[in-house]
């Protein structure tokens, strides 16, 4: 049988003492959390630890002696054997260390029934009687316990997250957790007791990983104070906000119906949920809340630098006039292109051969469309600087609110494209459908719109007669409406494209993990995903010692599991469903608009 010790690396030099830690439950492994130093009282070693369990919810106990013998203390070793009357426990650890040497010796002292100690040496021996007549001739071997020390380094377990995240309450009915889990979780619980420190004035003093003094910041103390005022304020804000839009002015039909489209309104929205998370003055409910909360503190605080710098940029060396007065020209250098590209089609493109009559109405259409919308951006023109003027003051909120309003913008100054798309689209469409209906129709088929389904139908010969001039009308029409729906979809996908790229760049920063990942790189031990042992001393004489280190998650993990959730900006249509769209004529991706929320 192998018993377990994990042993901290801040004790290996301490003082002779008792060794406080915990009994894994289920499992031959101790976990040893400080070492109390002689000289000490033992009734006030029992209130100490009992206030600690009341602090941690730990169960903690003392385990047995430490004994590191220096000059005068050569009884030491007894005199702490001897404590195991005084703290009964069913087993008793008395782990030696001599001077210069790098292993410990330990032997386990068991209470047999009358309450004795004895003792069992830890190396692992066989013991078998001899003798064919005694006892039948039976044989017995009795192992005794074999002893591993295990190392680690008792800050950065405490500190650690052993992945996968387990949080809240654990069921009894199902698995109970791995003894590597319950040795972090320990570590992790028992922060009270590491609490007290050499410079304390108590009658006890031990050594753990923070006996030397206690690590703190000033700047994280005065942090913490000034944190639940302004999230009382910031939330008093919130609650105002969220009063001023529920006002039925707001309500209205016009108003919530450009809310729900303006990629703007969305992230003002977004933003608003991130700051009720954090301003809640309730403390984290567990690791997952936590990184939660600080992922998305540090991207607010790096989302509004970006804005301050772009906003910085654009108010110096006047810029803003530079774009206003860049923005008018580009406008018409696009609407002229567009009107060469209608008497383009209104004549011989490429080559092909195309209906006179339905050719010269739809580019007579379209051209129409372009001329109302010149004089509309120079209707606007004196208005321009003013709007990039102010929407550039929305950088001050991030750099995610400009993205938004510059894909608004965007939205706006492309509509007549969006507009012809959707002329053509509705065009190609209705033929395509018409054309598979009436195919439908020669084939004695016919679509049964309340079973959702093709039947079978038979038709007589004034159907098939008006079927066939309608379908041959409808196919000898189609190359001609195909080709204005295959521009205007090419221009629609460009400007798709463009908000895309605007799209993923907003749902970068607010849902990339930037303190998970700064943690990874900085502090990789604070996410771990396992942990390797490497042999630390395998001397004569001394039990096994092994020394844990912990293996940090690797980046793609860190960003699958810490991604802070979102609103999905299109639908996630597949590359098939995608093209089966462009090619009946589906509108794809009219409007930005807000889904559920993904992970």
């Amino acid at each position: 049988m192998v018993l377990k010790i994990f042993f901290p690396q801040c004790c290996n030099r301490a003082d002779s003492g008792l060794l406080v830690g915990r009994w894994i439950s289920g499992h031959d492994s101790a976990v040893v959390l400080a070492v109390i130093h002689y000289p000490f009282i033992p009734g006030q070693v029992k209130q100490y630890l009992q206030q600690m369990q009341a602090q941690s919810r730990v169960e903690l106990s003392v385990l047995g002696s430490w004994s590191l013998p220096k000059e005068g203390q050569e009884g030491m070793e007894s005199f702490l054997r001897d404590l195991s009357t005084i703290f009964p426990q069913e087993r008793w650890l008395q782990i030696h260390r001599e001077m210069g040497k790098t292993g410990f010796t330990c032997q386990v002292l068991s209470r047999d029934q009358n309450g004795k100690a004895a003792q069992r040496d830890t190396k692992k021996k066989k013991k078998s009687e001899e003798g064919d007549g005694e006892a039948g001739g039976d044989e017995e071997e009795q192992d005794e316990e074999k002893v591993i020390f295990i190392h680690y380094e008792q800050r950065k377990v405490m500190l650690s997250q052993l992945h996968p995240i387990e949080n809240g309450v654990p069921d009894p009915k199902t698995e109970p957790p791995s003894e590597l889990r319950q040795m972090f979780q320990t570590v992790a619980h028992s922060q009270p007791l590491f609490f007290m420190d050499k410079y304390d004035d108590g009658p006890l003093k031990s050594t753990h990983w923070q006996s030397e003094g206690r690590e703190a910041s000033i700047i994280v103390e005065l942090l913490k104070q000034a944190s639940t005022p302004l999230c009382l304020l910031v939330s008093w804000l919130l609650s105002m906000w969220t009063w001023i839009c529920d006002i039925w002015i707001f309500s209205l039909y016009p108003l919530r119906f450009l809310s729900s489209k303006l990629s703007t309104c969305d992230q003002l929205s977004y933003r608003t949920e991130h700051m009720r998370t954090l301003s809640s003055v309730k403390p984290a409910a567990g690791h997952t809340h936590f990184m939660r909360k600080a992922n998305i503190l540090v991207s607010l605080l790096v989302d509004v630098a970006l804005g301050v710098l772009l906003m910085s940029w654009l108010y110096r060396d006047d810029h803003i006039a530079m774009l206003a007065n860049t923005l008018v020209p580009a406008a018409d250098h696009v609407a002229k292109e567009l009107e060469e590209l209608l008497q383009w089609l209104m004549g011989a493109p490429a080559g092909l051969k195309m209906n006179r009559a339905l050719d010269q109405v739809l580019g007579r259409f379209f051209l129409y469309h372009i001329h109302l919308w010149i004089s509309y951006i120079h209707l606007m023109s004196p208005f321009i600087e003013g709007i990039l003027w102010y929407g550039g003051l929305s950088a001050c909120l991030g750099l995610t609110f400009a993205l938004s309003l510059l894909s608004d913008m965007v939205a706006l100054l492309t509509f007549h494209i969006y507009c012809f798309y959707v002329y053509g689209a509705r065009l190609y469409c209705l033929k395509i459908y018409g054309l598979s209906a009436l195919w439908r129709l020669f084939r004695g088929k016919k679509w049964n719109v309340l079973r959702q389904r093709v039947d079978s139908c038979s038709y007589d010969v004034d159907q098939l007669f008006i079927g066939m001039l309608l379908f041959t009308i409808l196919l000898f029409l189609l190359p001609t409406t195909a080709l204005y729906y295959l521009v205007f979809t090419l221009l629609r996908l460009v400007v798709v494209l463009f908000q895309g790229v605007l799209h993923l760049s907003v749902d970068f920063i607010n849902s990339f993990p930037l303190f998970a990942v700064g943690l990874r790189v900085c502090r990789s031990y604070r996410l771990a995903e396992g942990v390797k042992f490497r042999v630390l001393c395998e001397e004569p004489g001394t039990a096994l010692h092994l020394l844990m280190e912990i293996n940090p998650l690797t980046c793609s993990t860190v960003v699958q599991t810490y991604r802070t959730p979102t609103y999905s900006c299109y639908p996630k249509d597949s590359w098939g469903a995608l093209v089966k769209k462009l090619f009946v004529g589906e509108l794809i991706y009219p409007w930005r608009h807000k889904t559920t929320k993904t992970e």
